[in-house]
């Protein structure tokens, strides 16, 4: 009989790859369970093929692991059952209405009471008075809301959630995450793929992938650490030139343009405090010592990384 693990996804070294091309190699990590754990990179890094090997739903070429305490590559069915997956597209019937979505979710999943069911998740998501509404006329956030409830109503173990407030409204965005974070409270697990840093930010832990390999993964507090940036931020003037004279000096690891404002960041402090030296005094431009942002970390690494399709 299968026990429910503290450890919800532990695998080591998975690759995969597509014709020539590997799109992940040899990727290792634990994923706590009831954790929110967030992947990060650029397009056709890796993100939506390692979090569908995490959970058993595509066999690595190599490497093993387990999720929810089964095999990776023996036991996927058994994963496959306990898994809830939230694409970025709309998936669900347009032309049928909220509540009957739910209802032909719940019983597709063959739950006791689909209508009851289906009920409870309209009332928990805030959707009480648009059950009739047609799925396809509603805007992005309730099509979210709605997409979150069809794929927790068979209460999965693990829930897959790949960009899933791309095109939503800020207040949307927020009320979506504030859900997340009470099914996790519940002992939820989940994946989400985001491209937003703020949304990084409200994971338990975070993973960046960058062109097939895992650059780095931990809680914001220690990849902020772990980076060893020094960032100083210019303000004032014009920046955008600054930047252009800046980037690529010796001692400088990163140049980016915040709003109205420049980052500069290095690892070697004295060699940074030398590289902008030359600076400080330059009229309209102030310079102040601050903390590197989770952004910053992310666009040093995406700085280092190698294109794979090269």
């Amino acid at each position: 009989m299968n026990t429910a693990p503290e450890i919800a996804i532990d695998v080591r070294g998975l690759t995969k790859r597509f014709g020539n091309r590997t799109v992940v190699h040899d990727l290792s990590m634990q994923v706590p369970r009831g954790a929110i754990y967030g992947f990060l990179g650029p397009n056709g890094s890796g993100k939506t093929t390692t979090i569908r090997m995490l959970c058993g739903l595509l066999t690595p070429d190599e490497g093993e692991g387990t999720c929810l305490g089964y095999d990776i590559r023996t036991e996927a069915d058994k994963i496959k059952l306990r898994v809830g997956y939230m694409t970025q597209r709309f998936s669900l019937y347009e032309d049928l209405s909220v509540r009957e979505n739910l209802e032909f979710v719940a019983r597709l999943y063959g739950l006791a009471d689909p209508r009851g069911d289906a009920q409870g998740m309209i009332e928990r998501l805030g959707l009480s008075g648009r059950e009739e509404q047609l799925a396809g006329t509603l805007s992005g956030g309730w099509k979210q809301r709605l997409a979150l409830g069809a794929c927790t109503l068979p209460s999965p173990e693990l829930l897959l959630l790949d960009e899933p407030t791309a095109g939503v409204d800020p207040k949307a965005r927020r009320e979506f995450w504030n859900e997340i974070h009470a099914l996790a409270a519940e002992g939820l697990t989940v994946l989400v793929s985001t491209h937003y840093m703020d949304e990084a930010e409200r994971c338990h832990e975070i993973a960046y992938i960058a062109y097939g390999e895992l650059l780095t993964h931990g809680t914001v507090s220690r990849l902020i650490e772990r980076s060893g940036l020094v960032t100083y931020t210019a303000s004032g003037g014009d920046v955008s030139e600054l930047a252009h004279e800046l980037t690529d000096k010796p001692g400088i690891d990163m140049v980016a343009p915040f709003g109205a404002s420049l980052h500069v960041s290095g690892r070697d402090p004295a060699a940074l405090e030398a590289a902008i030296a030359p600076y400080r005094e330059r009229p309209g431009i102030t310079w102040t010592r601050t903390e590197p942002s989770l952004e910053d970390v992310f666009i040093d690494l995406m700085s280092q990384a190698r294109d794979n399709f090269q």
